[in-house]
């Protein structure tokens, strides 16, 4: 195996690492480190729940001395900069690190090139670029935020073969099979915040949680559920409201609301975000909406739903990543669409993706998309 070999092989598994922390680490970016001397991986690490310890941290800790003259392969470039916690390019110096290994630049203005000046000044072999593609993947959230100040957005339908979600009489459960919800469960766990429209939170009654053992770690209450709810129609009743002090419940809402129904929003233990509104329909704008979140360090969303978020977000250019799980079934156009009339004025203005994985759970079809640049 050649050295571009080892690197790309060893990248790969920093990779792997990395994606352990997504959802889980915002406002901080997803990162793993893989420390290898002389063929052998002698510490392993990622960016700790809530965003600290980074994964250089860690992964020097399991290394120990290990780490003197060893190679570090790090998915993001190491910060320079205090924070909470001191520079990861100081730690990886003190270490003795000889080589490190970086698959993509951190766009922060704090680092962007200058944790690589560092390491190379303080006499580190620096390498870049390395499966710089799948870092950028696994960070898009975390680079939309610092470059286009909002989060990445990820848009999941569920529908049959035919683009329906629910009968004519409103029935929607179950499209798809056990093994898509719990693909869909794996998807929320992933983002850091679940966002659906007022129609869906008072028609379904939603929890937005992750209900798999395992997936959210210990202590941790899970994606923010957020709710776009322009006049504050979500009943005080609702499960969002009453499991408010469990997991965070966030109400994206127009100025002007009663002040007594934000009070006992408040008092239930919601927080309630008053975005502007989109003059063309009334509702929250949700590239505003989408800003707010980022103010607040959100860097992953999930939009579940329904038809009318959907096709607002789809028209607003809004939508990075799409999640299709298709049911083998028909229900036919008196059924509810999984997208709302988007007004169209031809085949050219069609929002277009290319496939990223294709699988099948179960008996269903779970496609994963990005939007074409």
């Amino acid at each position: 195996m050649t050295g571009a070999e080892a690197d790309l092989v060893w990248m790969r598994a920093a990779l792997a690492l990395a994606r352990r922390g997504l959802g889980n680490v915002w406002p901080n970016p997803a990162v793993g480190c893989v420390i290898v001397k002389d063929g052998i991986a002698v510490g392993r690490g990622w960016t700790q729940p809530g965003g600290r310890p980074h994964a250089e941290t860690e992964a020097l800790r399991r290394a120990g001395e290990a780490a003197r003259g060893a190679t570090a392969y790090v998915t993001l470039e190491p910060c320079c900069h205090w924070g909470r916690t001191p520079p990861c390019t100081d730690a990886l110096l003190a270490a003795g690190i000889a080589r490190c290994v970086i698959a993509l630049r951190d766009p922060d203005p704090r680092v962007n090139g200058e944790g690589i000046t560092r390491l190379a000044a303080g006499g580190v072999s620096v390498t870049e670029g390395v499966a710089e593609a799948q870092a950028a993947e696994v960070n898009l959230g975390f680079v939309s935020r610092i470059r286009a100040g909002r989060p990445m957005v990820t848009l999941k339908l569920a529908s049959t073969l035919d683009g329906r979600i629910a009968a004519p009489n409103g029935e929607s459960r179950w499209i798809s099979g056990e093994a898509s919800r719990r693909v869909a469960h794996m998807l929320r766990a992933a983002h850091d915040a679940v966002l659906v429209g007022a129609g869906t939170a008072a028609a379904d009654d939603p929890a937005l949680t992750v209900r798999i053992a395992g997936l959210v770690p210990g202590g941790r209450p899970g994606p923010v559920r957020v709710v776009a709810d322009g006049r504050l129609r979500m009943p005080l009743t609702s499960v969002l409201v009453a499991t408010a002090r469990e997991t965070p419940t966030w109400v994206l809402t127009l100025p002007g609301n009663d002040r007594a129904r934000i009070g006992a929003l408040a008092e239930a233990g919601c927080t309630v975000i008053e975005v502007k509104q989109d003059p063309a329909t009334g509702q929250p704008d949700l590239a505003d909406a989408l800003r707010a979140l980022s103010g607040r360090g959100i860097t992953r969303v999930l939009a579940e739903g329904g038809g009318t978020l959907a096709a607002a977000l789809l028209s607003a250019d809004l939508v990075d990543r799409l999640a299709w799980f298709g049911a083998p079934a028909l229900i036919g156009a008196d059924g509810v669409p999984a997208i709302a009339a988007l007004g169209l004025p031809g085949i050219g203005a069609m929002p277009r993706f290319r496939r990223l994985s294709l699988a099948f759970p179960g008996g269903d079809l779970f496609l994963q998309l990005a939007r074409e640049e």
